[in-house]
């Protein structure tokens, strides 16, 4: 069962727009093509290929779902910071919250772990109802 095809969406115009916004917001972030491969879970030839000719991009269910978590933060710190330099240096900023522990949201991300992309963006999605934890 797939994610795209269940919603009733052209796959490939999802994976195509997805990718692109999904880039731009971690470029934003001030990641490397490293970060971004490691976090969308994209080997190094296609995350290329896709930024070459984004006609060509193919998304998995798994690296969509990375692509609505980053889309999904990036619109949680946009509702939270009026300043766009707080909406992009947000995630590189250390945290002291226990979760973080002194960390950046970018520096648990970048590992590529899933749950700790879910674990990121539920603690950003927090901060636009002031429920950080």
């Amino acid at each position: 069962m797939s994610l795209a095809k269940d919603s009733g969406f052209d796959t490939k115009a999802l994976a195509r727009t997805g990718f692109k916004a999904a880039d731009n917001i971690l470029s934003s972030w001030g990641c490397t093509a490293q970060q971004s491969q490691n976090i969308l879970k994209l080997s190094k030839s296609s995350y290329h290929k896709f930024k070459a000719t984004p006609e060509t991009t193919k998304l998995s269910d798994d690296q969509l779902e990375r692509v609505s978590y980053i889309l999904n933060m990036h619109q949680a710190l946009r509702i939270v910071f009026s300043n766009p330099v707080n909406i992009s240096n947000f995630m590189g900023m250390k945290n002291n919250n226990a979760y973080f522990a002194g960390r950046s949201p970018l520096e648990i991300i970048e590992i590529g772990k899933f749950g700790d992309l879910y674990e990121v963006a539920r603690r950003v999605d927090a901060l636009r109802g002031g429920l950080w934890g």
